[in-house]
C-alpha cells in the first residue's frame, strides 16, 4: 500500500492582516482566530490522520525560520524555503518531488496553512475518504465547500455525476471550473446545489501528478527535473532551488492541472470551514459584547457597535462614537478603516510600500 503525506502550502503574505501580518510574519504565523497560529491549527489537524515524518511544509525564504519556529514535531528536512514564489503550480510540482524521493507511488494531500475549521472529527474523516479515492483510481480529488452564501471571492467547482463512495462521503466527478463569479451568477450556482466552493484542498498520488504535468506542463515538467535529481542523489536541494525556481513558469495548479484534465473528482465537505480572508472575517469566531464590537489585547469601546478593536503589547486603544469600524495597533503602525473597505487594505499597502523606508512595514 502507499504510504500517505501531507504537504501545507505556507507562502502567502496575508496582506489583508496587515499591520499585523507582515512578509516575515503573515497571517499564517498568527492567532487570527483561536490562542495559536494558524499553521499550527492546520499541523494540528493533520497529525492524527499522517505520522509527523511525513508531514511536509513548503514556505518562502523570508518565512522559514518563523515557520520552523511553529512547526513542533516536524523533522527540520521536511520545512522547504522557496527561493522565490513561482504559485501553486510550481508548489504541487516541488510538493510530488519530495514525496516520490519519499515514495514513487505516494498519495498526498496538499492544504492550505491558512484556513479554521473547526470540526476536526469530520475535516479528518473527509480527508481519509479523499486518500481512499486517490487510492482507488488514478484521480485527482478536490475537496470542494459546501457554500453557505452566494460569495463571490471564491471559484466554484460543479459537480457532475456520483462516482463512488469512500466512508460514506460521496465522490462525484467534475464537470467544470469556474472563476470568481458575479454575485448574480453566484446565486444561481447556490440555487442548483451543484457546485462547491474551490478551497485549493487536492489529494492525489505522485504518478497522477507527474503524469498531469507532463501532458498539460511540460515546460514546469523539464524545469522541475533537476530538483528531482537532486532528490533522488539525496544531495542537498538549497543550491539547486536557488538556481532552478526562478526559471519555474508562474501559474496557478488550476490553470495548470485541474481544468485541463479529465480524471478531476470532487468530495463535498462535511466540515465547517472558513478562509478568513479579510479582518472582519475574524468577528465570525469570536465572542462580541452586547453592542456587536469585538476586542482583543487592551481595548475599549464607548458608544460605539459592531467595532473590530485589536491592540498589541500592552498600548491602550480606546474607540468613541464609531460604528462598523476595523481598529488594529501594533507597536509601529496602526490601521483605521471600515469593514466594508476591508479588501482595499493591499491598495494601501502600494502607498505604504512608496513611503521612504516603507518596506519595514511590510
Amino acid at each position: 500500500m502507499s504510504q500517505h503525506f501531507i504537504v501545507i502550502i505556507a507562502g502567502g503574505k496575508g496582506e489583508r492582516f496587515w499591520p499585523q501580518s507582515r512578509a516575515p510574519r503573515p497571517k499564517h504565523l498568527l492567532p487570527v482566530v483561536g490562542t495559536k497560529p494558524l499553521l499550527t491549527q492546520t499541523i494540528d489537524r493533520v497529525k492524527p490522520i499522517v505520522p509527523a515524518k511525513n508531514i511536509f511544509v513548503i514556505t518562502s525564504a523570508v518565512q522559514a525560520k518563523a515557520v520552523a519556529q511553529v512547526c513542533k514535531g516536524i523533522p527540520a528536512a521536511n520545512i522547504i524555503a522557496e527561493p522565490v514564489g513561482r504559485d501553486t503550480a510550481a508548489a504541487v510540482g516541488l510538493a510530488a518531488a519530495l514525496v516520490g524521493a519519499r515514495d514513487p507511488q505516494g498519495i498526498f494531500a496538499v492544504l492550505p496553512a491558512d484556513h479554521v475549521i473547526h470540526d476536526g472529527k469530520s475535516y479528518a474523516g473527509d480527508l481519509k475518504a479523499a486518500f481512499a479515492a486517490a487510492e482507488a483510481d488514478a484521480v485527482m480529488v478536490t475537496i470542494g465547500i459546501e457554500p453557505t452564501e452566494p460569495a463571490t471571492g471564491f471559484g466554484y467547482i460543479q459537480r457532475g455525476e456520483k462516482w463512488k463512495t469512500f466512508g460514506r462521503r460521496p465522490v462525484y466527478r467534475v464537470k467544470r471550473f469556474v472563476e470568481k463569479p458575479k454575485l448574480e451568477v453566484a446565486e444561481g450556482y447556490l440555487k442548483s446545489g451543484d457546485y462547491v466552493w474551490n478551497a485549493g484542498m487536492f489529494v492525489w498520488s505522485v504518478p497522477v501528478v507527474e503524469n498531469a504535468l507532463a501532458a498539460h506542463a511540460p515546460e514546469l515538467d523539464a524545469a522541475l527535473k533537476p530538483i528531482r535529481v537532486a532528490l533522488a542523489k539525496k544531495r542537498p536541494l538549497a543550491g539547486v532551488m536557488k538556481k532552478v525556481y526562478p526559471t519555474l513558469p508562474k501559474i496557478s495548479v488550476d490553470y495548470a492541472l485541474l481544468e485541463k484534465s479529465t480524471n478531476v473528482v470532487v468530495l463535498p465537505s462535511s466540515f465547517d470551514w472558513d478562509d478568513v480572508g479579510a479582518w472582519p472575517a475574524v468577528c465570525k469566531h469570536c465572542t462580541p459584547d452586547a453592542a456587536g464590537n469585538v476586542t482583543r489585547g487592551l481595548a475599549v469601546v464607548e458608544q460605539g457597535s459592531n467595532n473590530l478593536v485589536f491592540s498589541e503589547g500592552g498600548h491602550l486603544l480606546a474607540v468613541v462614537g464609531v460604528d462598523d469600524l476595523i481598529v488594529v495597533h501594533t507597536p509601529d503602525a496602526t490601521l483605521v478603516v471600515p469593514k466594508s473597505k476591508s479588501q482595499d487594505i493591499k491598495a494601501l499597502l502600494k502607498k505604504v510600500e512608496a513611503l521612504k523606508g516603507g518596506a519595514k512595514w511590510l
